[in-house]
């Protein structure tokens, strides 16, 4: 990748624009990040840096005195800031002595009158020079490595989204991030309406053909860009389900300006779930399984979303999971044997021959703790609000109830789980179609088949993407194995674990 730095203008017309485009600046910068403000007296910079750390902080309040005289102030926030102004260094190997590099190594170092540090700052620093415009207001010189400066240009690009709007003078707050490249923001107006949560995700890159000349979000059917979120999104609402409303959109840019559902979940202060509220959420997905909906929706702009059904080539695609990283994990870097393989994915063939007849609907994919905000002062399934569905399909409505009731990473404890169940069968059964029997065949083969993906997408988090912290979910997704192995139907399936030498504990601890 080209390192050379590259350059974006940003005019801001005054003080409160410059406040604004500090605390968007912290939305685009990263642990170890340097940025080198330089511009004369009055041109900005402390302005910047002060609506910079006073958002980290997230305290308007906050006093950030000048570090004119100290050189260096230090901030102990959620990341750690340290806020430099060199105007009296006398040398640029003082920066050593005042920790630049150590402030690097875990928060972020704003340089005021970088100039005075020569070449003690980091190559790959972020540089903004301040330069007073003919209409008073000021423009921002940014050079940056390209892949800095991408998420510079994001930011700027949002709040001219936010602009056109109506919400130019909103303030911006990060929210959270998922494992897609997806990010989400809280908007606060200022006018002090009713906080917003923007979307932020640009178009779906492609990976590499995987299989079949297809990436594997095309194999999986995984949304590409925003409109299948509109148009899910829609399609719930229409029919009396919680979803957020979208206020403002830029389909292309991938931006979505939506209602704020809240902040409540369904688990308690210590992370364990609420009865309570689990139980609502199956009710609720009862009814949205009892609900017909369109294959294809039409949304504005004549845009048409179809679809997806989760076919027999996604669900081995993702079962294939536990052969290609579960498994050698498993034995030390053996990977399985083409006859395992083989038997394998035999072994599937029939289980999804299985599901030939089961009970179908719309599919959400996550019905799970994360994407479920509950409501306490609504009524009714209006209580359950419905987030990132972006991915949904036509499948075995079972896969829902497994997302609920096996939720990845919240254990769910049997008796609850089993409650759930009951609660949902009770409510599905009050429609005389309704075939209990093979409700619970399909509900134990599409647990097998998430269980399949969850246990081996650990280990590829692990291995492959540096994130071992998943793995801690390893134990609860065996036991769901475990669990769906209760049904007659996956004895072919279990006899290959025991034979692969695949430990199932008895219980999520």
């Amino acid at each position: 990748m080209n390192s050379e730095p590259s350059t974006l203008v940003v005019h801001l017309a005054d003080d409160a624009a410059t406040a604004l485009f500090g605390e968007d600046l912290l939305l685009a910068l990263q642990i170890g990040d340097c940025v080198a403000l330089d511009g004369d007296l009055g041109a900005g910079k402390s302005t910047l840096s002060r609506a910079f750390i006073r958002a980290l902080a997230d305290d308007p309040d906050l006093e950030v005195p000048s570090p004119t005289f100290t050189l260096v102030q230090n901030y102990d926030l959620s990341i750690p800031v340290a806020h430099f102004d060199l105007y009296r260094l006398s040398d640029p190997s003082e920066l050593d002595e005042l920790g630049l590099e150590e402030a690097l190594a875990d928060g972020i170092c704003l340089v005021e009158w970088p100039g005075k540090g020569g070449r003690a700052l980091p190559k790959n620093r972020i540089e903004i020079a301040f330069q007073f415009a003919s209409d008073g207001g000021r423009n921002l010189i940014i050079r940056a490595p390209e892949a800095k400066l991408a998420r510079l240009r994001r930011v700027d690009e949002i709040r001219r989204f936010l602009t056109k709007h109506g919400y130019g003078d909103a303030h911006r707050r990060h929210l959270t991030g998922d494992a897609s490249n997806r990010a989400y923001e809280h908007v606060y107006p200022a006018d002090s309406s009713a906080r917003l949560v923007l979307m932020d995700a640009p178009k779906r890159p492609n990976g590499p053909p995987i299989r079949d000349g297809k990436p594997y979000s095309q194999l999986v059917h995984l949304a590409e860009d925003v409109r299948p979120f509109v148009a899910i999104g829609q399609a719930l609402r229409e029919r009396g389900f919680s979803a957020p409303k979208v206020v403002a959109q830029d389909l292309d840019a991938g931006l979505l300006l939506l209602e704020d559902l809240g902040e409540d979940g369904v688990l308690d202060g210590e992370g364990k779930p609420i009865a309570d509220r689990y139980r609502a959420s199956a009710a609720c997905l009862a009814a949205i399984h009892d609900t017909p909906f369109d294959r294809e929706i039409v949304i504005a702009g004549g845009h048409k979303h179809v679809i997806p059904d989760f076919d027999r080539a996604a669900m081995k695609f993702e079962v294939e999971l536990l052969l290609d990283w579960h498994l050698p994990w498993k034995r030390e870097g053996q990977p399985a044997t083409a006859q395992e393989r083989s038997r394998y994915l035999a072994i599937w063939d029939q289980l999804i021959d299985e599901l030939a007849g089961a009970d179908k609907s719309i599919v959400m994919r996550d019905f799970h703790s994360p994407n479920i905000i509950w409501r306490d002062d609504r009524e009714g399934h209006d209580r359950v609000g419905l987030i990132d569905f972006q991915d949904a399909m036509i499948g075995p409505s079972a896969y829902d109830l497994v997302s609920l009731v096996q939720d990845a990473r919240v254990t769910i404890e049997r008796p609850l789980m089993d409650q759930l169940m009951a609660d949902y069968l009770s409510a599905r059964a009050r429609k005389a179609d309704f075939n209990e029997a093979a409700f619970l065949k399909s509900w134990a083969i599409m647990s097998a088949q998430r269980a399949c993906k969850l246990n081996g997408l650990w280990v590829r988090l692990k291995d492959r993407d540096g994130k071992p912290g998943y793995m801690r979910h390893l134990p609860r997704t065996l036991w769901h194995l475990s669990v769906a192995f209760e049904h007659p139907v996956l004895a072919p399936l279990r006899n290959w674990c025991i034979e692969a030498g695949i430990e199932l504990p008895e219980s999520p601890a």
